[in-house]
């Protein structure tokens, strides 16, 4: 599905991408780049990796406490910087992105986007996130002072060859900084973009430009949230390292990206009892077929703009279409001080209605399994004797509409890609206060 960002707005100071000094694997010690990245925190494993170098260590470090992962990544950083498992670049650039797998290309520009000040609307978030992954993420953040993997933003920009498009198009005929194959099979290049002129090009084009962003918000949270503490008291005036936060900017009308659905596993809700509390709720009915024809029918009553969820769990290996919920249960559990188009999303009834009234679910993480793939959804709710809830897609006019103003999706409403590689570059702040 091709996703459209807003078109050009009169917005005040637009988008600022600055060159940066990247943190990068050094091959020569650390050893393969692509055995060390991963694709977002989503895509690493629960279990400790292997490597002594793999950038898990440092997005998802391990500890009991918060006090606990920040001492591991700060301990870990130090050690890498100190044998020269990463190193900074020596000149300052923007860093041109390509990914290539099955099907797809995508290409955009690395760089440290200056963070918005209060009524600057220059970036769109639509998606809530989790205080306590915020939490996690900012206490790593002060303890390192890097910045580990870029947010991914769309924008829309000049087609001609004389702004980012051009830039990108010349850089990708030299020679690349670094060729990553990852474990899913995508190829991730990096190249540098140092040139005086080929700089000002970037910042003419993205200065006019609105962006809204597709994956990283809790990123994002985190970014604002240490600019805010670095922003207090006497720094409140000065401009530092900590106003920007490390982004991929994509021109969404040369490279389109993909929207997929963001599945749930209910950990503690065994099938049997999901069902047995939406009746007279929900329509329900069950679905033969394989996972495919089970996703095709969900998919039905979009057309009519009617909620659709798939249920499935337990022994039987059945799947249970839940739709037509009671309009008089939305009423009473759906706020209606929001949009239409928001009420209206699975994810917002699923959320108010069905967690919140129905099921009497909390969305805190020993409850509530967040699964990109529908199958593994599937095979971890009957492994665990739970729930899965098999989500369709966001539209995205859906998304851009809601994003323009300024209402939020649920969270880990959308999952967007390609995605960017934690590990790939990394950007360092100056000394951060460390807690």
């Amino acid at each position: 599905m091709e996703i459209t960002v807003p078109a050009p707005p009169p917005v005040r100071g637009g988008l600022q991408l600055r060159p940066f000094r990247g943190l990068r694997y050094v091959p020569e010690r650390a050893g393969r780049v692509g055995a060390l990245a991963a694709v977002t925190a989503d895509g690493v494993p629960d279990a400790e990796p292997g490597d002594p170098f793999h950038i898990v260590r440092l997005v998802l470090p391990r500890g009991r406490t918060s006090a606990d992962r920040t001492a591991y990544a700060r301990r870990t950083l130090t050690h890498w910087l100190a044998e020269g498992v990463i190193a900074a670049d020596p000149v300052p650039a923007l860093y041109v992105c390509e990914q290539r797998g099955d099907g797809f290309a995508q290409c955009g520009i690395v760089g440290a986007l200056r963070l918005p000040r209060q009524g600057e609307d220059v970036v769109l978030p639509h998606e809530d996130v989790f205080e306590h992954v915020v939490a996690d993420r900012a206490a790593v953040l002060r303890a390192t002072a890097v910045q580990l993997e870029p947010m991914l933003l769309a924008y829309q920009g000049d087609e001609g060859p004389d702004g980012a498009g051009g830039v990108i198009e010349r850089a990708v005929r030299r020679p690349p900084l670094v060729t990553a194959v990852m474990e899913d099979g995508v190829r991730h290049r990096l190249w540098a973009v140092t040139d005086p002129a080929e700089l000002a090009r970037v910042d003419a084009e993205l200065r006019i430009r609105q962006a809204m962003i597709l994956d990283g918000h809790h990123r994002w949270a985190t970014y604002l949230r240490v600019r805010d503490e670095m922003r207090s008291g006497d720094r409140a005036e000065a401009e530092g390292s900590w106003d920007f936060g490390l982004a991929l900017l994509v021109d969404t009308k040369r490279y389109p990206f993909r929207v997929r659905a963001i599945h749930r596993v209910l950990r503690r809700l065994p099938v049997a009892r999901a069902l047995a509390a939406v009746e007279g709720a929900f329509r329900v009915r069950a679905v033969a077929g394989d996972l495919s024809a089970v996703m095709a029918a969900a998919a039905e009553p979009a057309e009519s703009g009617g909620n659709a969820l798939v249920l499935a769990g337990g022994a039987a290996r059945e799947f249970h279409l839940l739709d037509r919920p009671d309009p008089a249960l939305l009423e009473r559990t759906v706020p209606s001080d929001r949009p239409a188009a928001w009420r209206e999303l699975d994810a917002t009834v699923l959320h108010r209605t069905l967690l919140d009234h129905v099921w009497g679910v909390p969305d805190v993480p020993d409850e509530i399994g967040y699964v990109h793939d529908a199958a593994e959804a599937v095979e971890q709710a009957r492994r665990e004797g739970g729930t899965a809830v098999l989500m369709r897609p966001v539209g995205e006019r859906t998304v851009r509409e809601l994003a323009g103003v300024g209402v939020r999706l649920p969270r880990k409403s959308t999952s967007f890609g390609p995605k960017p590689a934690a590990g790939l570059v990394m950007r360092g702040l100056d000394e951060l206060p460390r807690r």
